[in-house]
This record gives structure tokens, sequence and C-alpha cells, in this order.
């Protein structure tokens, strides 16, 4: 496991978070972190410094001399830095921590932006520095090469200004982007789309999955949700809401909430409740958690889970292991655990393994709905 990243002034420990959980095939950075970083080695003064999408903190630990503002949609990311400010004896208040809704009021001198796997999150955090950058910001986007397209450029050409890009090494790009003062243009988020069968208008910031339709696994989902009067429902990973608030229609259970490790997806989720079932909101909650890391004392009579197999760019399961150890410890005794997933994930052997057994609710050719009491 390499965890040690040299720069020409300093070495850092970075670990991905929780780093006791890290697999010895990971690393905590990347090419692109370590050519954006090569890019400044000559820079210095007291620069404001922004840094959008930083995965695990590499380049704020880096740049912590700075007091760089942090600027990202990931929870488990902005943990994944703190820890790694921690781990190498930075001071916590070294890096000032934004969600991917706000910006600092003040204008950058220095934006590093690490490409974000959702485009559509780019387009939001571009038209979001319209307002913020000046022709005397420098920045500077880097990915693998393989996420860099033209219409990546397009983006940075249509909401900032002019582009160049870097040659590739180890597999990396960077974007150098001049920002114009006559860009003005609004931000297409949240989309907004019909509920199917429902009167409702589903309201979707960028980093939302399903962004423009329900998704096929929420659909079948759906049709097949337990019975909840007066029971804690959790709606674990809830995305843009729609389940917790099927939950809330015809389920009449006594509380909802609505849990995930994204800003966005929380926000999503308020609103949709806000909008279409107002009179249904005192009885919901709203958190950004890991898993449920930030609820470890909530209980529940019901948890409702899509779990996700990517964290970033990665592909993973241990998001969904952490998710039902949570949820086996979080539900009270007789307390059931529903999951959907790809029917060629292995969930079912895991929730043998936790709940001691479960049961097959339905099944499609694509999707199975899993079942787990705990006993």
């Amino acid at each position: 496991m390499n965890t040690r990243l040299i720069l020409t002034d300093k070495a850092l420990e970075l670990y991905r978070y929780p780093a006791e959980s890290q697999h010895k095939s990971e690393q905590a950075w990347d090419a692109a972190d370590e050519y954006m970083l090569g890019q400044l080695t000559a820079e210095s003064g007291n620069l404001k410094i922004w840094i959008l999408n930083d995965d695990c903190g590499a380049l704020c630990c880096a740049l912590a001399d700075h007091t760089p503002r942090w600027i990202g949609d990931s929870l488990v990311s902005q943990l994944a830095c703190r820890q790694n400010l921690n781990i190498n004896n930075l001071a916590p208040d070294s890096v000032q921590f934004f969600d991917s809704l706000s910006i600092p009021a003040e204008n950058p001198d220095l934006v590093l932006i690490k490409i974000p796997r959702t485009l559509a999150l780019l387009e939001h955090q571009l038209c979001q520095l319209q307002s913020a950058t000046t022709p005397r910001t420098r920045i500077i986007a880097g990915a693998r090469v393989n996420q860099i397209h033209s219409s990546t450029l397009a983006l940075f050409e249509k909401y900032l200004g002019p582009v160049t890009t870097s040659l590739a090494k180890k597999k990396a790009r960077l974007i150098f982007c001049q920002p114009q003062e006559n860009k003005h243009l609004l931000s297409p988020y949240p989309t907004c789309w019909k509920m199917p069968d429902m009167n409702w208008l589903i309201h979707n910031h960028a980093n939302v999955f399903a962004r423009q339709q329900l998704d096929i696994g929420a659909r079948f989902m759906l049709k097949h949700l337990p019975e909840a009067q007066g029971k804690k429902v959790i709606d674990l990973g809830c995305g843009n809401g729609v389940l917790g608030m099927a939950m809330l229609c015809s389920a009449s259970p006594d509380e909802v909430s609505f849990v995930d490790e994204s800003f966005m997806a929380v926000a999503s989720a308020s609103q949709n409740v806000a909008h279409n079932l107002p009179e249904h909101l005192r009885r919901c909650t709203f958190v950004v958690s890991n898993c449920l890391d930030q609820i470890k004392t909530a209980k529940a009579h019901i948890i409702l889970c899509n779990p996700p197999f990517h964290q970033q760019q990665r592909i993973t399961d241990h998001v969904a292991w952490q998710m039902f150890k949570q949820a086996r410890d979080c539900l009270y005794p007789g307390g059931e655990l529903r999951i959907i997933g790809n029917r060629h994930l292995d969930y079912h052997h895991k929730l043998k393994r936790l709940f001691g057994g479960y049961h097959q609710v339905a099944a499609n050719n694509k999707f199975s709905i899993l079942s787990a009491i705990r006993r």
C-alpha cells in the first residue's frame, strides 16, 4: 500500500476514509493531483486558493499553508481531508470547508478543480465560478486522460472562457482556463421532472443520481415497499428522496429520515418533500451522513436502501457492507432492512452473514429486492 506522497518541499501520509478500511491496492491521490501540484512549485505569497472535488485531501494538505477553501459535494471526501490533515499534524482550521451549494465570499487567485465523475456537477461548479473569478484568476483542472473530452472543454469555454490543455503525463491531463468577465449564464440546475403515476414535481440538484427520470431500480422498489404504520423509517442513500416520499404517502410511518453522503442529494430530498408533501414535512428529518455514522444513536423499525457500488471514481462494495452493518445496529429487534440491488451483486451473502438470514421479496431480470430482519 502506497500512502506517502512525495512533493518537492514535503512528504504527506494520505489515506482514503476511513484509513483502517483502505485496501492495499488503493491510494488516496492520483496522477492528476501530482500533475496539478507540480504546476505550483513556484507559487508564493498569500494566494486565495479554492480547491474543488478534492477526493481525499491531497491538494488541500499540500497547500494547507495557504488556508485553501475546500468545496465539494461528498461528505466522505470532506471527512478524508479532515482525517489527513490530522495524520499530517496540520491544523484542522488550515482548510475551510464549503458544500457544493455554497461558495466563499472572496474572489480566488487560484482555483484547482478535480474533474468530477458527474459532468453535471462540473457544469454547476463552473456556473458558480462565473460570479467569483476575474481575468486575473488562474484556473487549473485535472483528471485522467479518458475523463477529459471535447464536451468537458466546451463547458469551461461556455461558462468561463478559453481553454488550453497540457500533454498527457502518467495518463493524466490538465486544463488551463482563462476566465472572462462577460459570462453571466444561469445554472440549469436543479432540473425537474414529473413523477410517473404521482402528481409530484421532482427537483434534482446536479450531482443527484437519476436527475432526468425515475431510475428503474427505484421504480421496481416502489412496487414492493413494506408496511410502516406508526414506525420510524430511514431512507438510507436517499438520493432525491422518492422512496421515503412514497413511504410517507402510502405506509403512514411515524417518522422518515432521509440520509445521504451527498449534500445535493439531501437538499433535493428536502426540497421535494417541502414542494410535494408539505403536510408531512414535520415528520421528516434530513441528514448528510457517511452511511449512518452521523446518526448512530438513531433507532428505526425499517431501513430502505439502494446501495451504491461506486464511491467517487472507484468501484467498491465497502459502502454497501458498511450500510448493512450499521443498519443492523440501528434497527430495533424485529426491524427490517429492505434493499434493492443488481442481481449479480453479492448482497444476499452479506445479509446472511450479518443477519443470519434473508428472504427475497421480489426479483426481475435485473434486480432483486431482499429483506433481512434483526433478530
